[in-house]
Parts: structure tokens; C-alpha cells; sequence
């Protein structure tokens, strides 16, 4: 049985850390869309040159790209999928639900991992202080600043789609807060009852 889910919540409450488990644990595949992009466009393949000659331009890779390499990769098979910077949008939420009714599977949990606000620029800060501390490079979205954008811009495109999966039932949440294996055993309680 697979197992395809929607791992949300906003920028650095930990989705990343947690995708890697389920990928560790359970064999799922990881659909990161940047990576896809990335792959797609060092790969040969007419996809490929499609992504290479928009993202040349300098422009967004349409929906209609992004899907097709998620086709790609469903077709591949698998024990599951983690859905990972898609969907963002109402829209591609859609446009995944018809991919995934089209391909006789189906999504089986949107997981929220939800987080107090004031505490998650707290953990991005002490993540660039520890870089700093190590004579690391720290990420440029590890700034205050930068991560109040994205942080806007999560809630202004993504947070939508909190209530779009929880008319139709699929919307879990856990305590994104939580100790970081906390956390995996509260995402572990939502699969296994899937099963």
C-alpha cells in the first residue's frame, strides 16, 4: 500500500528534517519541486530543455511544467510520496488532485506542521548564530529580514490552503514546535492510521 502526503507549515518549522525521516523510515520518495526542476534541467530530455529555456529566461516554471514532472516521477512507482513545495497555491492544489485522480492514487494526508510565529524566527536566528559560531556561511534567508518575507509570503499563498484540505477532510496537524522526534512519532500516529 502507498502512502502520498502534503507535508505545510511555514519556512523552517522543520518540514525538511521530517521529510528526510519518512524518506529514511519508510521508504517514501521525496517530491521536492526545486529539485525536480534542478534534475529535469541537466537531464537531456525534452522536459528538460522546456525547464532549461524558462528558467534561462529568468521566468517561473509553470504549473503545467511542475505537474508534468511529477507525472514523471508517480510513474516511477514507489511505497509513497512526499509532496514537498507543491502544491503552493489553490490552483496547484487542484491541478494535483486531478494528477493524482488520473493516475488512480490518491492523497491520503495534508500534515500542518504548526508553529508559533515569534518562536520560529527565534530558531532561524540561533540557526545562523550557531553557522556563524562554526565558520559556516550563514544561508541568506537565515536573516530576520529575509525570513519576515518569506514568512509573509507563505501565509499570503500557502496558508490557503490550510482550509482548502480541511473542507475535504485531509488536513492532520501536529505541534511543529515539538522536539524534533516528537514530532516524527506524532507524523508516524497519522500514517499508521492511514494503513
Amino acid at each position: 500500500m502507498t502512502i502520498n502526503i502534503i507535508l505545510l507549515g511555514p519556512p523552517g518549522a522543520g518540514k525538511g528534517t521530517q521529510a528526510a525521516r519518512l524518506v529514511a523510515e519508510r521508504g517514501l520518495v521525496q517530491l521536492s519541486t526545486g529539485d525536480m526542476l534542478r534534475a529535469a534541467r541537466s537531464s537531456g530530455t525534452e522536459m528538460g530543455r522546456r525547464v532549461a529555456e524558462v528558467m534561462d529566461r529568468g521566468e517561473l516554471v509553470t504549473d503545467e511544467i511542475v505537474i508534468g514532472l511529477i507525472r514523471e516521477k508517480l510513474a516511477e512507482g514507489g511505497k509513497g510520496f512526499i509532496f514537498d513545495g507543491f502544491p503552493r497555491t489553490l490552483a496547484q492544489a487542484d491541478a494535483l488532485g486531478h494528477l493524482l485522480a488520473e493516475t488512480d492514487m490518491q492523497l491520503d494526508a495534508v500534515i500542518e506542521l504548526q508553529v508559533d510565529d515569534e518562536a520560529l524566527v527565534g530558531r532561524i536566528v540561533k540557526r545562523a548564530e550557531e553557522a556563524m559560531a562554526a565558520g559556516q556561511a550563514v544561508r541568506r534567508d537565515d536573516t530576520p529580514e529575509v525570513f519576515a518575507d518569506r514568512l509573509r509570503e507563505y501565509y499570503k499563498k500557502t496558508a490557503p490552503l490550510l482550509g482548502y484540505y480541511y473542507a475535504k477532510g485531509d488536513l492532520k496537524q501536529v505541534d511543529g514546535m515539538a522536539a524534533m522526534d516528537e514530532v516524527a512519532g506524532q507524523i508516524a500516529a497519522i500514517l499508521d492510521r492511514q494503513g
